[in-house]
C-alpha cells in the first residue's frame, strides 16, 4: 500500500478530504489575502478537526501546485492508498446484494480518470480497479478533476488485470465492456445486478485480451457524424443507464 506524501489542491478536493479522512491531512496552506468565502471555509473546516493551517503567498501556492489552478488552497496529505485486488475479492465473495465495480483498462489522461471517478461516486460505485502499469495513478490533477470524489472510493491496483477480472467472475459477477464497435447498444441489455464495467484507454479502447474476458460488449448509440465519445462521457452514459435500470426495477 502506497503511503507517501502528496499535494492536492482546490477547494472542493480539500474539503472532501477533510470530510472523508482528516487524519490523513498533514497541513493546509491557504493563499494570503484570499477574500473568497470558500477558502475561509477550508480554514474553518481544518481547524475544526485539528488540522494545521498556514498561510503563504499566492506565488508560493503556484509553485506548489505546479501552476495548476489551486483556488488558493493546497493540502499536504498521505498519498491516496491503493488496495489489493485480493482484498476486494474477499469482501465480495460473500456478498449477496447488488454491486457494480468500475474497471479502467489503461486510462492515461488524469482529467478523464478524475471525471470518471466523480461520476462513479455519484452513482454509488465504491470500488475501482486500475492496472498497475500503463495507467495514470491518483495524482493531484486526478483528485482535482474528481472534485474530491476519489477520497470516498476504494482504488485497487491490479498487477494482472485479466486475472482480476477472472476473480470477479469467480465471485458471480458478469463483466461488460464498453466498445464502440459492439452491435448491442447499452440500452438494449438488461444489466446484471453484479457487474464489472470495463472502459478502455482513450485511444485504443479495451485491449484484446481484456475484451476476451468480457461476457458481453455494448456501445453507446450515435446518431451524428462523430462516431465516438470521450471515454469519460461514454462511461457516464453507461453508469447512468445502470441507475435508470435500478430505479425502473425498484418502481415495479
Amino acid at each position: 500500500m502506497d503511503r507517501e506524501k502528496q499535494l492536492i489542491f482546490g477547494i472542493h478536493p480539500v474539503l472532501e478530504k477533510l470530510k472523508a479522512s482528516p487524519a490523513e491531512v498533514e497541513e493546509i496552506i491557504i493563499a494570503e489575502g484570499s477574500a473568497r468565502s470558500a477558502a475561509r471555509s477550508v480554514d474553518v473546516a481544518a481547524r475544526r478537526v485539528g488540522v494545521r493551517v498556514n498561510y503563504a503567498s499566492p506565488a508560493a501556492l503556484d509553485r506548489l501546485a505546479a501552476s495548476q489552478r489551486h483556488q488558493g488552497v493546497v493540502a499536504k496529505i498521505a498519498a491516496v492508498p491503493y488496495l489489493q485486488v485480493s482484498r476486494l475479492l474477499e469482501s465480495i465473495s460473500s456478498s449477496s446484494g447488488s454491486e457494480q465495480i468500475l474497471i479502467l483498462d489503461g486510462l492515461t489522461d488524469p482529467h478523464n480518470f478524475g471525471a470518471l471517478l466523480r461520476t462513479a461516486e455519484a452513482v454509488g460505485i465504491q470500488h475501482v480497479i486500475i492496472p498497475k502499469d500503463r495507467s495514470v495513478g491518483v495524482t493531484a490533477a486526478v483528485v482535482k478533476a474528481s472534485a474530491g470524489a476519489v477520497h470516498h472510493l476504494k482504488i485497487y491496483k491490479a498487477t494482472n488485470l485479466r486475472r482480476a477480472i477472472k476473480g470477479l467472475k469467480d465471485c458471480g459477477f458478469w463483466v461488460a465492456g464498453l466498445d464502440v464497435h459492439a452491435t448491442d447498444g447499452v440500452y438494449d441489455r438488461v444489466l446484471p445486478e453484479k457487474l464489472g464495467i470495463v472502459l478502455g484507454s482513450e485511444g485504443e479502447g479495451i485491449r484484446h485480451l481484456i475484451r476476451q474476458e468480457c461476457d458481453f460488449l455494448v456501445s453507446i448509440p450515435m446518431a451524428g457524424k462523430i462516431r465516438s465519445l470521450n471515454v469519460a462521457v461514454a462511461g457516464a452514459v453507461f453508469l447512468y443507464e445502470l441507475v435508470r435500470q435500478k430505479q425502473a426495477k425498484a418502481s415495479r
